[in-house]
Formats: C-alpha cells, structure tokens, sequence
C-alpha cells in the first residue's frame, strides 16, 4: 500500500493562490487601444490568441509541477507485507581448538575418513546455520586465543570464516584459558542469561596465562554457561613393523578438566568419538539451549519521493519553455 509519512504539507497546496491573492499583480501602462483595418493585423491577432493558449498550458503544467513538489516533500512511500522477525535469547561464542592434534584422522564423514577438524567444522557449521536469530561469535585458540568473529547475526560470514580455519593457525599448543578469558570479554556486554560458550577441544591446556579452572571461575562469576566438547576416537590402529597395533590417540585429553569447567559454570560436558555422537552433541545443545525467538513485527518501506520530484521538474521545465515560445 501507498502512504504519506509526513501528509500534512499537502496543507501547502494553497499556498501558489494565497500569494497571487495577498500580493497586488503589477500596475500595466495604459495605452490607447488602435484598430487597424489591414490583413496582417488580423494574422497578429490569431498570433495573439495561440500566445494565450501557450500561457494557459503553461499555467497548467506549473500547477502540476507544484502539486508533484508537495506530494514528493510530504515523503510517500510503498509499504509492504508485515514480516516477522524472530529475536534471539541467546548470544552464542564457539571457541575452537587448532593445535597440531587437531589433524588426528579418526573419523568418518560421508564414508571418508577425515581429521577431526573436518568433522568440527561439519558438525558445528550445521549447527549454527540452525541457530536462526541467534547472534554467534568464534574465538580459534592455539598457543593464544584470537578472536575470529565478533557476535553476529550474519551466520553466513561465522561459516564462511569457521571453514576458512585451518591446523596451526594460532600456534601448536592448547590455551583452554585464555579462550575462555577471550569468550568472556567479549560477552560481558550481553544480558547475564544469554551467554553461552561452547568449547571444542581434544587435548589439554598447555599455554596461555590463565588456567582453566581460573577462568572457569570467573565466568561462573559473570554467568556464563560452558558448554564443553572432548574430540577424538577412544581407540585407533596405527601400523608399524610389528603389524597393527591398538592406541588411544585421546590419552592427552583432560576430561576432569573439561568436565569440572562445565560444572562450576552451569553447562554440561560432552564426549564426540564419531560424528554420530558429535551430531547428537548438537542436538542436545539445541535441546539445553533454544533460540528464544519473539515475534516481531516489521513492515519493510520503500521511499517514493524521487518519482513525483522528477516529475515536478520536467514539468516545471516544459512549462519554462512554452512562456519562452510565448515571447
């Protein structure tokens, strides 16, 4: 539908006659009025008389082009259909791990084996896209933390970034700590319900310069909720000159670590040793974590005023030229 944000300066449309009405039209010289009773003169006259249909269609087309100036300064515009916008009850931070161990090949995507950051990058990624209305940020931590995305609503630009990731990136080692400090820091603005972190890692905290439970501590404090992931198969076969031998290429993962973070802040820890189990992690934050949406009303506007301010200037224009062929 068609609608005039600002209607009332249509009073304005009088505004051309209250003038002509208020001011006095210009004294005209008299003359004595002479007939002449020759041919030619009778051509002036039609000559005359064509003038004053110029200045008749001038005056129309001015009147337009006024009309045209109040329409477009009363600002029309075309209002759509009412749409609904879901808002997010959560602010959602993902911290995930690139240390060198993040490239053990022990699952199994699509029937290919691959290293557990594929499988990160699988799982989570059809996670956040569920995440409609949420505002989802990601911190990478290796030897440090960085911050790889800031809250958004964009998901798309959080996947894009999220598979652009890469092993080593941020160093070798695993700074459990300073991703937590990181998260924190950047959710402290958020309501104290709303945040969330959920940390993906598969080993143990071997740099940064906060420990674990240290800053477990302190986002307890601020009411953060942590949500902890443990990656990796519990046992592989690995070939050597005696054959295939059985290992456990998780030995150096902290549990009691992961599991003690998520208790003293609210969340809950999680075991991933295939994708099936990583998929039902996910669903299982969906579950403890819900995209609180409330529906809002919006209805998109389109400003409308170029078009009558156009016409009010070709017109004005047309209506210049025809009181020049009048002279």
């Amino acid at each position: 539908m068609y609608e005039f944000l600002w209607w009332w300066l249509f009073a304005l449309l009088p505004l051309p006659l209250l003038i002509r009405w208020w001011l006095k039209p210009a004294e005209q010289a008299e003359g004595v009025a002479l007939k002449v009773p020759f041919l030619e003169d009778f051509q002036q006259g039609k000559q005359l008389l064509g003038s004053s249909w110029y200045g008749l269609l001038a005056l129309l087309l001015a009147s337009v082009a006024w009309v045209m100036l109040v329409a477009a300064a009363a600002r029309p515009v075309w209002i759509g259909d009412t749409v609904a916008m879901p808002v997010s009850g959560r602010d959602l931070m993902l911290a995930v791990d690139l240390s060198g161990s993040m490239q053990e090949q022990d699952f199994i995507l699509n029937g290919q084996v691959v290293d557990r950051l594929v499988a990160t990058k699988a799982v989570a990624g059809e996670f956040v896209r569920k995440r409609t209305g949420d505002r989802v940020g990601m911190v990478l931590f290796g030897d440090q933390a960085y911050l790889q995305v800031p809250l958004t609503f964009d998901r798309q630009t959080v996947l894009q970034l999220l598979n652009e990731s890469q092993i080593g990136l941020a160093g070798e080692r695993t700074a459990i700590g300073d991703a937590i400090g990181l998260a924190l820091k950047r959710l402290q603005a958020s309501p104290e319900k709303n945040r969330v972190l959920i940390l993906m890692t598969d080993g143990a905290n071997t740099a940064g310069s906060v420990s674990p439970l240290e800053a477990a501590d302190m986002a307890a404090a601020a009411g953060l909720k942590i949500y902890t992931v443990g990656i990796g198969s519990e046992s592989d076969q690995m070939r050597s000159v005696f054959g295939f031998q059985l290992m456990n290429p998780t030995a150096d993962l902290d549990e009691k670590t992961l599991k003690s973070i998520a208790e003293r802040t609210g969340g809950a820890y999680f075991r991933a040793r295939d994708t099936e189990e990583f998929h039902n992690i996910y669903a299982e934050l969906d579950r403890l974590e819900p995209a609180e949406k409330e529906a809002q009303q919006w209805r998109p506007q389109q400003e409308l005023f170029r078009w009558p301010l156009l016409a009010a200037f070709v017109l004005s224009m047309a209506a210049a030229v025809l009181r020049l062929n009048r002279e």
